[in-house]
């Protein structure tokens, strides 16, 4: 084993908020002793954001006015050059969390078109010979809890032949009834989506009933924006022809780092959506979509 340099913070989670500290240590491993000219770490917070290929060519002025934004950028020495002894050496380190002057610290956030990243990477500089030794290591950041308390906002719905839009032949279509409700479209990200789906009739039968979670990430600047949807995951909540009148529970949980509250900048934005998927026996698809505000609270 060669020499190794790994990153560990105090907290397991790795979760931190605007204003606390980020403290943890280096550690270093190595069988011999360590020659070194001097061990840095650098904390870096970066926006960064793509064109779908669909959008590529229709927007070139998007590549020379939108770089990737950096939110946090900091670094400190964490020991001046010299020789460490051989073994296992941790150096502690604490970073204060802070923006770059007026920036906001967005919540982590891992999309297709648009990425929220927080890392750390910590550099040991070696003699001329010796290779350097680097090691990142991503920490999650959670926005700060809005205040007050949030108003439920539940939508009751109705899916009939009549209710559905961009049908060419609506004569063509089997009879059927959906009714459901969901709880809440002003939902708290660490709270699940919830409510509850009947099927009153249904001339044709039903093959599975599904949830599909969707993420509307936009970016661009002034000469124009690209909007591009994109599905998160996709939850079954019925197999098979179910009995009529039934009350099957909507439960959804909002996944981790592919989830932040509802974010709108002059650049990009970063919004979500619900579709209640009925699939047929004859393979027809209905879908109502539903718009959704996500919060921290």
């Amino acid at each position: 084993m060669g020499s190794v340099v790994d990153i560990k913070l105090k907290r397991a989670n790795k979760v931190y908020q605007e204003g606390e500290s980020l403290s943890g240590v280096v550690i270093l491993s190595s069988k011999e002793a360590i020659q070194h000219q001097g061990i840095t770490l650098a904390m870096d917070g970066v926006v960064s954001l793509q064109l779908s290929a669909k959008s590529v060519g229709v927007f070139e002025a998007f590549y020379n006015s939108v770089k990737p934004i950096q939110l946090i950028s900091s670094s400190i020495e964490v020991t001046k050059a010299g020789k460490l002894p051989s073994g296992r050496t941790e150096i502690p380190f604490e970073f204060p969390l802070k923006a770059k002057g007026s920036k906001v610290m967005y919540e982590t956030y891992h999309g297709v078109f648009v990425n929220i990243q927080y890392t750390l990477r910590c550099d040991v500089r070696r003699p001329l010979l010796a290779k350097d030794l680097t090691k990142n290591c991503e920490f999650i950041v959670h926005s700060l809890p809005q205040k007050g308390r949030l108003t439920p906002s539940p939508v009751d719905f109705s899916i009939t032949p009549e209710s559905l839009q961009n049908v060419k032949e609506r004569t063509a279509l089997p009879r059927f009834t959906i009714r459901g409700r969901l709880d809440s479209t002003n939902c708290v990200i660490t709270q699940p989506l919830t409510g509850e789906l009947v099927v009153e009739n249904s001339d044709v039968p039903i093959k599975s009933i599904e949830l599909q979670f969707v993420r509307v990430e936009t970016c661009g600047c002034a000469e124009g924006y690209a909007r591009d949807a994109t599905e998160i995951q996709n939850i079954q909540i019925a197999d098979g022809n179910i009995c009529r009148r039934l009350a099957i529970p909507i439960y959804m949980v909002f996944p981790r780092l592919f989830t932040c509250p509802t974010l709108e900048t002059t650049n990009f934005k970063v919004e979500f959506e619900v579709n209640v998927v009925v699939v047929l026996q004859d393979d027809h698809l209905i879908t109502e979509n539903f718009p959704l505000k996500i919060y921290r609270f």
